[in-house]
């Protein structure tokens, strides 16, 4: 404890699993498994249906294998306990995957466009009958994903990027079954590049908004759920407290919000509850109101700020 200083440390409440997405490992691994059989046979489906929108789903499917991969290698490396140099842990370890993902399906998205334009100037002749068989057995078993990922995309930025992933190969099977319901009925060859545009779109509108939640928690913005004006005001409204300053939260991964905040409190309050009852109450009030998984506190007499500046400089 330095000179002046009281520090005080509160938990709201301790993660279970160390992280949001560790509790959803195996929902991750039964995702991977139906994502790999899927990326197989729209592979197969696509040479012989000679479908440019089987081949870009079956593409995205691969990408989509590979940020599962990444997820699940994430949250081992995020369950590790922390260490004297990395006092959390790897817990951003799933952020980094997080944004791995959003920069792998950015690149999917924009080479799906592409070879779209592409097949407008070289038209090929697509089997609609082969197509809507394998595009029926992608969609299938990428609601079944969808279905094991629901919950946990909720609590888990790392979690919704294989959510989103999964999310857009349906809409593509779905876009897959149409055009070559469109083909079968027309004979109208253009609606498989048509159908692999709606891809390609469906795919960067989710992964931009992706993008930018796990931007905001590298760059420790503070948690979209936590109003910081009202936690201020939360704290400034306890008994003999007079002033809140250094007041900072942010997110080390998904579901562990962090805050900080030096808390100036009249000298006589301080001497009649102590510090220990004053840094319960601060715990209760913020506890009770807001979804924060660490609380630290200073605890500072008043004019303390102005000494701390000067010790600073």
């Amino acid at each position: 404890m330095g000179v002046g200083h009281d520090h005080g440390h509160a938990h709201a409440h301790a993660p279970a699993t160390g992280t949001a997405a560790a509790a959803y490992r195996g929902r991750l691994r039964g995702a991977l498994a139906i994502t790999l059989f899927v990326m197989v046979v729209e592979v197969v489906g696509g040479v012989l249906a000679d479908s440019l929108a089987l081949i870009a789903d079956a593409a995205h499917m691969a990408t989509d294998a590979l940020g599962l991969g990444m997820a699940l290698l994430a949250i081992h490396f995020a369950s590790r306990p922390p260490s004297a140099h990395r006092t959390f842990g790897l817990a951003r370890a799933e952020i980094l995957a997080a944004l791995a993902n959003c920069l792998l399906l950015l690149g999917v998205g924009g080479y799906v466009l592409y070879e779209a334009i592409q097949r407008f100037f070289t038209p090929a002749d697509t089997a609609g009958g082969v197509m809507i068989v394998f595009g029926a057995i992608g969609l299938v078993a990428n609601m079944i994903s969808l279905t094991l990922l629901m919950k946990g995309q909720r609590e888990s930025l790392n979690v919704r990027g294989a959510f989103l992933e999964v999310a857009a190969d349906a809409l593509g099977s779905v876009a897959v079954m149409v055009s070559a319901a469109v083909i079968l009925t027309t004979g109208w060859q253009a609606a498989d590049p048509i159908a692999s545009l709606l891809i390609g779109v469906m795919i960067v509108p989710r992964t931009l908004k992706l993008l930018r939640e796990t931007l905001d928690v590298l760059l420790e913005a503070a948690p979209k759920d936590v109003d910081m004006a009202e936690v201020r005001s939360h704290i400034l409204a306890l008994d003999g407290v007079e002033d809140v300053h250094d007041l900072h939260a942010w997110t080390i991964t998904s579901g562990m919000p962090v805050l900080s905040a030096h808390v100036v409190v009249r000298s006589d309050v301080l001497n009649a509850i102590g510090h220990e009852k004053m840094l319960h109450e601060l715990q209760g009030c913020l506890g009770h109101h807001f979804d924060v998984e660490h609380c630290t506190f200073q605890l500072e007499p008043g004019g303390h700020a102005e000494h701390e500046a000067r010790l600073c400089h």
